[in-house]
């Protein structure tokens, strides 16, 4: 190919696979909802600075990663589309720099076409491109303030100064993203580079101008939490990074050490099995400036996140550019020299892999029946199944012709398994679907009461109201809800039938309800026996009409 047909081929599978699904199916709880929510309320409530989650004060990341969704809901809608497509854009964004990486370092088009591919069809990376969330946002700024490093280090004087300065910048949109993980990251890849590389005093000489550059992008934004929210940097600071760090008794998604290598693997699937020969020829390379600086991108956060105690899948990100790229330059070598037992293998396996998950589901819809009078939703299951098995088995067959067939199998794979889930998943853990069915009913009525926070915001973003109360609940709002003013937000069970009864004096309530465990049902028999009810799965609508006072 030549390279406009590269790049065509990468942006037409980042319009079908990326962008084309993003409103085929409901928003994903906890997180989706979360997202759509804070960002709506930003637009409608013009408080950019201090995140609010319905209504509550909400410091568990700052600011800027929700001004992009809400910026993408200003323009788009306020609707699916709306919210993922500040996703879609970061991964996007991110594949051209990963383009654009591969050619500073190799100079080679068929490089930089495969690594990028390769990127983009990392199966976790794709997935998380239609997934509203901060995290690709994140990898965008954390993989724009490396390549950024990369280019002032290896640039001429002029060019150097304003790569520096992008470094800079690219570091305070991170912080203002996700926290100071931000600036950390860089510098524990960059500090020993340029230690190697016998650089140190060229790193102190312009690195003040990165510095200098961040803190004139974000002190604006830091300042202005602060004067609203003297209590934002505290709580940010203590709670979301050092505790998260250092762990102990009640530290979040607390995960073992090795939490990340396994999850390495999964992550680049369907070209899992190309590790090997990459890391082999990344370790044979790795006193080359180019495989050097990539495998510190790669092993120096990897290590810095498993020395931490918490442990979330998504952290895992940014370890996925530099990956991508040195499995680019190992599958491209490979190519050349006609070397294809690594791809028959990782085509192969996919393909059996493929296979035996497609015989358990049949086998599984026979014996215990996944999908409940849905054929519509089995056949496209067994479909998708079918041109994984497919792709991956030219990939096996012919690997030199073939090669790149895997890719396709995935985008596939992720762009139409959401709409392939049996409705037993898919009620359940999408309610904006459910919320959006009785939203007329809803809308009407005065109050507003849920056992779920994702649920709840759900509703919230659906009607455009952050007035929900929460029933028995308290989940990740419990520091926004210690506030005084918010302890009308909050109903438990001992007082939810006086709440039940001065509410319905005042107007119609509206209950909607998640989870069919003892203790969701032991909630929902304290409730009034009187109102219309709709149910979805584990999900329960409740509709009390106003009482005389």
């Amino acid at each position: 190919m030549t390279r406009n047909q590269s790049l065509l081929l990468l942006i037409s599978a980042f319009l079908l696979a990326y962008l084309l699904p993003m409103g085929f199916h409901g928003l994903w709880i906890p997180d989706e909802t979360r997202y759509a929510q804070i960002p709506q309320e930003m637009l409608h409530s013009g408080n950019w600075a201090a995140p609010h989650f319905m209504g509550v004060r909400y410091f568990e990341k700052p600011a800027a990663g929700y001004w992009f969704i809400a910026l993408s809901q200003a323009i788009f809608g306020e609707n699916l589309f709306g919210v993922r497509f500040a996703s879609a854009l970061a991964t996007g964004l991110t594949a051209m720099l990963v383009y654009l990486m591969a050619g500073k370092l190799w100079n080679d088009p068929r490089k930089s076409f495969t690594s990028t591919l390769l990127y983009m069809s990392f199966m976790f990376v794709a997935g998380q491109g239609g997934y509203s969330n901060l995290d690709p946002q994140f990898t965008f700024w954390v993989s724009l303030s490396l390549t950024a490093f990369w280019l002032a280090v290896h640039s001429a004087d002029k060019a150097r100064l304003l790569y520096w300065a992008l470094l800079g910048a690219a570091c305070a949109m991170g912080l203002m993203t996700k926290g100071f993980l931000a600036l950390a990251l860089p510098v524990i890849v960059a500090l020993p580079y340029m230690l190697w590389q016998k650089r140190l005093r060229e790193l102190f000489t312009f690195g003040p101008l990165a510095v200098l550059t961040a803190v004139l992008v974000s002190l604006p934004w830091v300042l202005t939490v602060h004067l609203r929210e003297p209590d934002f940097w505290n709580f940010f600071f203590w709670h979301e990074h050092i505790r998260r760090f250092a762990g102990g008794d009640d530290a979040q998604h607390a995960q073992a050490w090795w939490f990340y290598l396994p999850l390495l693997v999964v992550s680049c699937l369907p070209w899992a099995l190309m590790l090997p020969v990459t890391f082999k020829q990344a370790w044979q390379q790795r006193r080359t400036h180019e495989s050097g600086f990539l495998l510190l991108w790669l092993l120096v956060p990897l290590t810095f996140f498993s020395a931490a105690s918490g442990k979330l899948p998504t952290y895992i990100l940014p370890c996925l550019i530099p990956l991508a790229l040195l499995m680019g330059q190992a599958l491209v070598d490979r190519l050349k020299a006609g070397r294809v037992s690594a791809l028959r293998i990782n085509g192969t396996f996919n393909a059996v892999f493929g296979l035996i998950a497609l015989v358990a589901l049949v086998f599984m819809q026979v014996k215990k029946t996944v999908y409940e009078q849905e054929p519509q939703h089995l056949t496209l299951a067994i479909v998708v199944l079918s041109v994984w098995i497919v792709g991956n088995a030219l990939q096996g067959l012919k690997p030199l012709r073939f090669w790149l067939m895997p890719a396709v199998a995935a985008w596939f794979f992720v762009a139409l398994i959401p709409s392939a889930l049996p409705n037993s998943v898919v009620f359940n853990k999408t309610p904006d679907q459910f919320v959006a069915h009785h939203q007329q009913a809803l809308a009407t009525s005065t109050h507003l009461l849920s056992n779920d926070l994702g649920v709840a915001a759900a509703l919230s973003w659906r009607l455009k109201r952050n007035d929900v109360v929460f029933y028995n609940t308290f989940g990740e709002l419990k520091y926004g809800l210690s506030y005084p003013e918010a302890d009308a937000r909050t109903v438990n069970l001992r007082q939810i039938n006086d709440w039940m009864t001065q509410a319905r004096r005042t107007g119609s309530v509206a209950v909607v309800m998640r989870g069919d465990g003892e203790d969701e049902q032991h909630e929902l028999s304290l409730l009034p026996t009187d109102g219309q009810q709709y149910q979805q799965g584990n999900l329960l609508i409740l509709i009390f009409d106003r009482t005389p006072s």
